[in-house]
């Protein structure tokens, strides 16, 4: 069964999800949305909490649109939960997985979500800000950041502004198109690269020296997998962000 970048992604964060955890996905996630998705199909015993309030809402049901402030992330839910109830959960270490996006990134794993360009007080672009990412990156069990165009204008060797950084004591990784990268001693190392892909692409598409020379693969998605991605995204809202 063929597969691409989104397939390889949603794998690749659905494989993260233990029996167990308490997981988290914010704003404008469709990649996240369709991985937890995968893993409740799996079988895996864990609880999800997401931007729109929901716990556990019904996974069967498949999303229909790529917003995830959509009623498919909420009907079905055993509770709903505030955004300060989530970060409440979290500073009190009880979120196993956070998964965040980004702007930037530098290879100690600063990320920018606040602007790139001008000046703080007048930037080209204004984004978002902190909110989830300031305050869930530090405290969180494990922060997986998706990135689904990973470039030189993203990883960069210095980020515009500083808006979280990953806490060295706590797993970080970051998922992108091309490969997963892994915080080890307070900087980003090439933990694997996506079938694919390889060295030279994901070393030309990185703003910072790149030195290893042998990193394995990535396990590419089994067709049990990429079956049940069917399953449960039928209408596609994956490739929403490619």
């Amino acid at each position: 069964m063929h597969y691409g970048p989104a397939e390889m992604m949603v794998v690749a964060l659905a494989r993260e999800i233990k029996n167990g955890d308490v997981v988290f996905h914010g704003l404008a996630s469709p990649v996240p949305m369709t991985a937890v998705k995968l893993a409740k199909a799996f079988g895996r015993d864990f609880t999800l909490i997401n931007i729109t309030g929901g716990v556990d809402p019904d996974w069967e049901k498949p999303a229909v649109i790529g917003s995830t402030l959509s009623i498919n992330l909420f009907e079905g839910g055993v509770a709903n939960f505030g955004l300060d109830e989530i970060f409440d959960l979290a500073c009190t270490d009880r979120v196993d997985i956070s998964m965040l996006s980004l702007v930037q990134i530098s290879p100690r794993g600063e990320i920018n979500m606040s602007f790139v360009g001008g000046e703080y007080d007048k930037p080209k672009v204004r984004l978002p800000g902190g909110a989830g990412s300031a305050t869930l990156t530090p405290v969180s069990k494990q922060t997986l950041i998706w990135k689904t165009k990973h470039d030189i204008k993203s990883f960069v060797p210095e980020v515009t502004f500083c808006t979280a950084k990953a806490n060295s004591s706590k797993q970080f990784k970051v998922i992108t198109n091309l490969c997963t990268f892994l915080l080890k001693n307070g900087q980003l190392v090439v933990q694997s690269i996506h079938p694919y892909s390889n060295l030279a692409e994901v070393q030309a598409n990185t703003g910072w020296e790149i030195t290893q020379t042998e990193i394995p693969y990535t396990s590419a998605p089994t067709e049990v997998e990429l079956a049940l991605i069917e399953k449960v995204d039928p209408n596609r809202i994956r490739y929403i962000e490619f």
